[in-house]
Parts: structure tokens; sequence; C-alpha cells
């Protein structure tokens, strides 16, 4: 999955898919994860958001089941 780069201090960067509504995103400390069941919206507004740290945290985290790849 090709991930862009996000200007946010504790994410490098987030990609997504969008057959299998899967999102995945970059830590700066290098880890990644897989969120499942992420609209396309929600993807949208992250890759938008003013802050995407803080869209992240407050829309993602919580909300959907996530996966360690890396």
């Amino acid at each position: 999955m090709e991930r862009k780069r996000l200007n946010a201090s504790n994410i490098r960067s987030a990609g997504y898919d969008a057959r299998n509504r899967t999102l995945e995103v970059e830590f700066s400390n290098g880890g990644i994860y897989q969120y499942s069941g992420v609209s396309e919206e929600v993807h949208r507004r992250l890759m938008n958001a003013p802050s995407p740290g803080s869209y992240f945290h407050d829309n993602i985290e919580e909300n959907f089941t996530a996966k360690r790849i890396r």
C-alpha cells in the first residue's frame, strides 16, 4: 500500500485501500498499523486535517480495530 507523508509530530505517513477499507499508518517511532473498516471520508479528513495527529487521536485510534504489521 502506498503511503503519503503527513506533517504530524507522531505520524510519518498514511495510506488507504478503498477496496478493503483499510487505513495504514506509519508512526514516527517506526511502527506501522492497519486499521480496518475505515471509510474513504475518514481517510480524506485525516489527510486534509490541519492537525493529522489530533484527528487520528480523536477519530481513528479508539474507533477502529488495529493490527500491527511492523
